[in-house]
Parts: structure tokens; C-alpha cells; sequence
């Protein structure tokens, strides 16, 4: 099924229509009416990611079912406490961000013990970072997070899910240059056999010519010998006559 990024600014009958195939919503800086956003209803059955900051809720009781939703933002509210209502409404949350709300004390965010896949959890600008052992707390109190405020116990920093995103394109999008290296330096080292062995064949056919030249200055050198021999003799006979 096919899934969309909806900015909601307004309702309109095409965002109804299209509400059961939409992934992502963003309805930030809107206006909730007594802790409802307009628009947003349990029909949403495929939203996996929902942004509602600063639109003024005050209590989740009236969030819709969003059995798929894994990541929540809801900074800059005025939430301090109906959390319990998230693991009800949206049970698979991996992500919750409640940075900027009314939250002071651990018994605020108890509830969120219900979410078992919660990894990360933002509490940011809240009231509660200023208690003493907040994050030792915390991460006591909600053992299944990883990160709370963007690292988890060891102070690493969570990872950013867009730059994974960014080097995953970066390496599908340069190619197998590699393999193109490789055979540019097959087809080098091919030329270059090639050319050695044209060289080695020219080299041994001057040796040939080398030997046959020398061959025929021996043979040229006999005849010469035998020549001078030759007139030796005859001068020899003359004087006997």
C-alpha cells in the first residue's frame, strides 16, 4: 500500500479520502479543540509517523487508535500527565518526543512503562531534567529506553536516522566504480603484456639479423683467408719455375 507525508493545515474532503493510505502526518503550530485536533481521527490506520508540536493539547484522552504509529512528537505542549492513553492508542511507539511540556516529577512519565517498544524519549525543556539523577532515574524507570534526550546511559549519541538515510543514497548512488577501476587495469595490464611481448619478439629478431651478419663476416673473413692463401701459393710456384 502506498504511503504519503501529509502536511495538515486545514481539513478538506481529500484529506478524509485519503486518510487510510497516508503514513506521515504533520499538523504543527495548528489549534486543538479541547485536546482534539480537527481532522485527526482513528481512520488514520495507517500512520506510522504523527507530529503534533505546539497545537495547545493539554491531554491526550482524545488521541484517536493509531495502532501503526511508531514516532510521536509533541513538544512544546502542555502536557502533564494522561500518558497512559499512549500505550492504549498507539502501543508500538518507538519514538516519543515530549520536550518543552508540564512535566516535573517520575510519576508523570510512570506510565509510559506500558510502551514495551519505546527506545527513545525526549523530555527536553521539561521540569523533570532539573531533578537530581534525572537520567539515572529515568532510564531505571523505563528500562526498554535506549535514549533518553538524544543518548543513551554511556553519554553516545543517538544516531540520525536522515544521515543514514543520506549515506545509504551515497553509496547506491556511486556505483560499482570499483569494478570499472578493476577492469580499466585489466585491459592496462593486457595492453602492456601485448607491448612486451611485441618487444621481446623485435629484440629477438635483431639478435637473428646480429648473428647473421656475424655469420657472413666469418664466412667473408674465410674466403678472404683462403684467398691470400691462395696467392701465396701461386707466388711460390713462380719463384720455383
Amino acid at each position: 500500500m502506498l504511503g504519503f507525508t501529509l502536511c495538515l493545515i486545514f481539513p478538506s474532503p481529500l484529506v478524509f479520502s485519503l486518510s487510510s493510505q497516508i503514513a506521515e502526518l504533520v499538523v504543527d503550530n495548528s489549534r486543538s479543540a479541547d485536546g482534539e485536533v480537527e481532522g485527526l481521527t482513528d481512520e488514520f490506520t495507517e500512520l506510522e509517523f504523527l507530529s503534533m508540536v505546539n497545537v495547545g493539547l493539554s491531554s491526550l484522552a482524545k488521541l484517536p487508535s493509531l495502532p501503526k504509529l511508531r514516532k510521536l512528537e509533541l513538544s512544546d505542549n502542555n502536557l502533564s500527565g494522561s500518558l497512559e492513553t499512549l500505550s492504549e492508542k498507539c502501543p508500538n511507539l518507538t519514538y516519543l518526543n515530549l520536550s518543552g511540556n508540564k512535566i516535573k516529577e517520575l510519576s508523570n512519565v510512570e506510565a509510559l512503562q506500558n510502551l514495551k517498544s519505546l527506545q527513545s524519549l525526549d523530555l527536553f525543556n521539561c521540569e523533570i531534567t532539573s531533578l537530581e539523577d534525572y537520567r539515572e532515574s529515568v532510564f531505571e524507570l523505563l528500562p526498554q529506553v535506549t535514549y533518553l534526550d538524544g543518548f543513551d546511559q554511556e553519554d553516545n549519541e543517538a544516531p540520525d536516522s536522515e544521515a543514514e538515510d543520506e549515506d545509504e543514497d551515497g553509496e547506491d548512488g556511486a556505483g560499482p566504480t570499483g569494478d570499472y577501476d578493476d577492469e580499466d587495469d585489466e585491459e592496462e595490464d593486457e595492453d602492456g603484456s601485448e607491448g612486451g611481448e611485441e618487444d621481446d619478439e623485435d629484440e629477438e629478431d635483431y639478435g637473428e639479423e646480429e648473428e647473421e651478419e656475424e655469420d657472413q663476416a666469418g664466412v667473408q673473413g674465410q674466403k678472404r683467408k683462403r684467398d691470400v692463401d691462395d696467392e701465396g701459393e701461386e707466388d711460390d710456384d713462380d719463384e720455383d719455375d
